[in-house]
């Protein structure tokens, strides 16, 4: 990026000979545009902020003791779990390690106090609570019948990574009731963040996904009223939530003790004498693979677009599509960077050529631009008018040499958010990496990338000897620290962005020299 920027660029020439032109202080446009953003803040905030329903879920005991509940487990192909009468705790993702070399799998949920517990509330009888300890039918399922002969009868089902519960009221009391389906988890903040992705809870309100930080949870609590929804927790790869099948749901999130809590309760719904109810709750525990999550979407709506891919979302997902084809045939994200960055920069070569060319134009200009400063410097005007000639007569432009880079900022951003959000990136190694999601313990990467970006610096920044002015010199003196800079900001980013830029410095050496011997 930064060889777009050096002191022959277009952009530099076209920066110094507007300040010839006329000089403002740019403090004035910063306080516009700082006041302009307070109150957008503020709106935003205002309009958006939730209202506080109330919620028929009565806050949940932490400390409530239900050893005497039997434990009974469930499987999928992808994870195993604890059910202890409405709670599902324990949740081992099977197909995720903890750490590169480790045999053990991820556990949510695995925490003292920490679990999904799925119930009902009735009017007019008595419902299974916490402590209910249910028998187990000849097909597994869990049954529980209350004094006045309402029978409860609980199927849970896996697939892949989703756990539904199916209940069955069947009402023979005598009389008309009510049932009011709930679910809640309780968790530990215990969920790990990155530069760029959030972690805390996680809602679908209204058609809308809304996100809550750890941070946020402390100062206040949140309620939203909506036809249907979800709620739960999410870090950069996992994904806990829960979902009803029922309307006119009331969501809560907030800090309980040290714990952390978002519950949902639906209307009640009325159950005739002699009539059955089915209800039915859908639980997601495992990675936020945005495949995995399509697939789910169809039991719970809104999933699949939890996934925060940033404001170039319309790159990030398409890149980490292609990221994802290309390590399908070379099987290592190392290699696929690598290539896909070579791809990237294959398209943009038109691009790149014509800056460069724009470049070298601009260094030939340098000798006539410097005399129409000094003959035209008191006229303003006239100075406009012979720059523009001047560029027409060169058929250049001074932002022409600025394309590449600015193209090259929505990439970089759209890349490093597609990285920090693909669960397949974690634990994948490359030569001496065994985690490219995370930084180059040795710092072999971001050395490198210096170096690469120093050289490509080096090499642009022909001409030396070309008078220069002020502001170019200040700027070619910033410049000249920016591969030591970027070195030391890179250091801790994923070693798999840091790969990506390497190789495009790398690219862009062989790039200009190929250009170059082609003009000559």
């Amino acid at each position: 990026m930064v060889q777009y920027m050096d002191k022959n660029s277009g952009f530099n020439m076209w920066n110094a000979n507007k300040n010839a032109v006329q000089r403002k202080s740019p403090l004035s446009g910063f306080l516009w545009w700082l006041l302009i953003f307070i109150f957008a803040w503020w709106a935003i905030g205002a309009i958006m902020n939730p209202t506080t329903p109330t919620s028929a879920v009565p806050d949940v005991q932490i400390s409530e003791d239900i050893t005497s509940v039997p434990v009974t487990n469930i499987s999928s192909d992808k994870i195993k779990a604890d059910i202890q009468g409405l709670r599902i705790s324990n949740v081992e993702l099977l197909e995720y390690a903890k750490t590169p070399d480790s045999q053990e799998s991820i556990v949510l949920l695995g925490s003292d106090g920490n679990f999904i517990e799925s119930g009902l509330l009735a009017t007019g009888t008595t419902a299974p609570v916490s402590k209910t300890i249910w028998a187990i039918s000849d097909d597994g399922a869990q049954v529980w019948n209350n004094p006045d002969g309402v029978r409860f009868i609980r199927h849970i089902n896996t697939d892949g990574y989703l756990i539904t519960i199916t209940d069955s009221i069947e009402n023979n009391s005598g009389k008309d009731i009510a049932i009011a389906p709930y679910v809640r988890i309780v968790k530990d903040n215990d969920m790990q963040s990155a530069s760029g992705v959030s972690a805390g809870a996680i809602s679908y309100v209204n058609s809308d996904v809304e996100d809550l930080t750890w941070a946020q949870l402390d100062k206040k609590s949140y309620a939203y009223s909506t036809a249907t929804g979800f709620a739960g927790f999410a870090d950069q790869y996992w994904e806990t939530v829960a979902s009803m099948d029922s309307v006119d749901q009331t969501i809560r999130i907030k800090k309980s003790g040290d714990k952390y809590m978002t519950d949902s309760a639906a209307a009640a719904l009325s159950v005739a004498d002699g009539d059955t109810r089915t209800l039915t709750t859908n639980i997601y525990v495992g990675p936020r693979d945005q495949t995995v999550l399509n697939s789910v979407d169809s039991k719970i709506s809104g999933i699949a677009d939890t996934i925060d891919y940033g404001w170039f979302w319309f790159l990030a997902r398409p890149m980490l599509w292609v990221l994802n084809g290309i390590n399908h045939v070379v099987m290592n994200y190392g290699v696929a960077i690598i290539v896909m960055t070579i791809l990237l920069r294959l398209l943009m070569w038109p691009l790149t050529r014509k800056s460069y060319t724009s470049m070298a134009a601009m260094q030939k200009m340098q000798p006539e631009m410097q005399r129409i400063q000094k003959l035209y410097g008191n006229d303003k005007m006239r100075l406009q008018m012979e720059m523009m000639k001047l560029y027409q007569t060169y058929k250049t432009s001074p932002m022409s040499g600025c394309l590449p880079m600015l193209i090259q900022i929505p990439i970089f951003f759209a890349l490093y958010k597609a990285l920090l959000v693909s669960v397949q990136m974690r634990n994948a190694h490359f030569l001496w990496i065994s985690d490219l999601s995370v930084m180059d313990p040795y710092f072999i990467l971001p050395i490198l990338m210096g170096l690469t970006m120093w050289a490509q610096q080096y090499l642009q920044s022909a001409n030396k000897s070309a008078p220069s002015n002020d502001v170019v010199a200040q700027t070619q003196k910033m410049m000249n620290w920016m591969p030591l800079l970027f070195t030391i900001m890179f250091a801790w980013m994923p070693a798999g962005l840091v790969l990506y830029w390497t190789v495009s410095n790398v690219f862009g050496i062989i790039q200009m020299e190929i250009i170059k011997r082609q003009g000559k």
